[in-house]
C-alpha cells in the first residue's frame, strides 16, 4: 500500500540512512486553479488543507454553523431581534447565513461594508459609525436609494441637517438612530437631556426618520469576569436606557434600541428596554474573546473558535523550536498577545518577522516535521479578516467553499 504523505515525511526525513529521495506526487493548486475549479459548478472536491497555500484563512464550518445558531436561538428565547455585526468578518456569504438563521440584517462600520452587503442582496442594513463628509453622505443616499430599509447614526445636530439636506435633494427619507455615548466612547452624544434633544431635532426633519437609539458599550465586553462584565454592563448602559425610555414618554418615534456585543450578549439581553442585539464575533471568535471568561469559568466558551490561519512548518532545525511562514503579516498585531495553536496541541507561537513565526516544541503532542501544517487562532477577528482576500470553508480536512472577503478594506 503506498504510504500517506506524512508517513512518507516521518520517514523520508528522519531516516538513517537514506537514498536519494524522490519528492511524490502531490496536489497544490493556487488560488487561480481553485476558483477554476469552483467555476465549473462541481465544488473543488478532493482538495484539503494540505493543497492550499499558506498563510490562509480557514473557516471551521461546523464550529461556525454551531455558534451562529446557538445566538439565534440565545435571541429568540430572550424575545430580542438580532442584527449581527459584520465588521467582524466582511463577507456577504457569512452575512447570507446569519440572515437564513433568524437575524433581521446585519450591522456595518463602514460605508464600503455596506455597499458589499446591499451588493449581495443583504437588507436591514445599520451603519453604526457616523457618516460625515460628502463622500460618504452622498454613498450614503446612494445606498438608501438602492435599500430604503437602511438605517444610519448621527451624534451631531449638524451631520443630522447636512444628511436631512441630502436626503431631501434626492428624494429619499434616510432611517436614523441616535448615537448615544454609554462611556467616554468614539462617537455618540452624552446620554440624558442633549440625547433626547438631539433626538427631538432630528424627528422635525423632513427628509430623516427616526427610528431609534444606538447604544454599543465596547467598554463592557471585554471586562474579565462574568459577574464583574454584568456590573459593568448594567451600570453603564443604564443612562442609554434611560435615554431611550424619555424618548419614548415624549412620544417620539424611537421603537429600536440596539446593542450589545459577543461579551455582553447574555446580559445586556435582560436589560429593560433592549430591543436587538448586534453581536459580531460570536460567529468567528477569538483569542481576545476566550479570555474574558464565561458564566461558568474563566474561560469564555459560549461559541467554538471557528476562524484559523493556516501554516507551514518551512524550517526545523533544533529540537525545542521550529518556524512557520505565518508572521506578523498573517496577524492582526493590535494585541499584546499573538496567537494560539489550535492543531496539534501543546505548541506556543512566538512573531519572528513579517513572514516568520516560532512553534516553541517542549509540551507538543507529537514530533514536529518540515511540512506539517499548523492551526491557529488569531488574537483579534475583526482586523485579522480584513488581512485576507478569502477564507477557505473545511470540515475536517476537506475544502467545502471558498468564501470572499467581499467587504474588507476601510472606504
Amino acid at each position: 500500500m503506498r504510504p500517506s504523505r506524512r508517513e512518507w515525511l516521518r520517514v523520508g526525513l528522519h531516516a538513517a540512512v537514506a537514498p536519494a529521495i524522490m519528492i511524490p506526487q502531490a496536489r497544490a493548486y493556487d488560488i487561480g486553479e481553485i476558483e477554476a475549479k469552483l467555476a465549473k459548478g462541481n465544488g473543488i472536491d478532493g482538495v484539503t488543507k494540505d493543497d492550499l497555500p499558506t498563510p490562509s484563512l480557514l473557516l471551521d464550518l461546523d464550529a461556525f454553523e454551531a455558534n451562529v445558531q446557538r445566538m439565534a436561538s440565545h435571541s429568540a428565547e430572550a424575545e430580542l431581534e438580532l442584527r449581527p455585526h459584520a465588521k467582524t468578518h466582511k463577507c456577504s456569504e457569512i452575512a447570507k447565513r446569519q440572515v437564513g438563521a433568524g437575524a433581521l440584517g446585519v450591522c456595518v462600520a463602514t460605508i464600503r461594508e455596506a455597499e458589499a452587503m446591499a451588493a449581495a442582496g443583504i437588507g436591514g442594513l445599520l451603519l453604526t459609525s457616523e457618516s460625515v463628509g460628502l463622500n460618504k453622505i452622498h454613498r450614503l443616499i446612494r445606498l438608501c436609494e438602492r435599500r430604503p430599509d437602511t438605517m444610519a447614526v448621527v451624534d451631531h445636530i449638524d451631520n443630522a441637517r447636512q444628511l436631512d439636506e441630502a436626503a431631501r435633494a434626492s428624494g429619499v427619507r434616510l432611517n436614523v438612530l441616535i448615537d448615544v455615548d454609554p462611556l467616554g466612547r468614539r462617537t455618540g452624544v452624552p446620554p440624558g437631556s442633549k440625547a433626547v434633544s438631539l433626538a427631538e431635532a432630528v424627528d422635525r426633519l423632513s427628509g430623516l426618520r427616526l427610528r431609534g437609539v444606538h447604544g454599543y458599550c465596547g467598554a463592557s465586553s471585554h471586562v474579565k469576569g462574568f459577574a464583574e462584565r454584568k456590573a459593568h454592563s448594567a451600570k453603564y448602559m443604564a443612562p442609554v436606557l434611560e435615554s431611550h425610555a424619555a424618548m419614548l414618554k415624549k412620544g417620539l418615534p424611537v421603537e429600536i434600541m440596539s446593542g450589545a456585543s459577543t461579551g455582553t450578549y447574555n446580559i445586556d439581553s435582560d436589560l429593560k428596554g433592549m430591543t436587538e442585539l448586534q453581536v459580531g464575533s460570536y460567529a468567528l471568535m477569538d483569542v481576545d474573546y476566550r479570555a474574558i471568561g464565561g458564566r461558568g469559568g474563566d474561560t469564555y466558551d459560549d461559541f467554538r473558535p471557528a476562524l484559523h490561519v493556516l501554516a507551514t512548518v518551512i524550517s526545523k532545525n533544533h529540537d525545542d523550536i521550529a518556524t512557520v511562514d505565518a508572521g506578523l503579516k498573517a496577524f492582526a498585531t493590535d494585541r499584546d498577545f499573538g496567537p494560539e495553536v489550535a492543531r496539534p496541541t501543546g505548541l506556543t507561537y512566538a512573531f519572528r518577522g513579517d513572514e516568520h513565526g516560532a512553534l516553541m516544541l517542549a509540551d507538543s503532542e507529537r514530533e514536529i516535521v518540515l511540512g506539517d501544517k499548523i492551526e491557529l487562532v488569531v488574537p483579534h477577528c475583526d482586523p485579522n479578516v480584513n488581512l485576507y482576500d478569502r477564507m477557505y470553508c473545511v470540515r475536517g480536512d476537506h475544502v467545502q467553499q471558498v468564501w470572499e472577503i467581499d467587504a474588507r478594506g476601510h472606504v
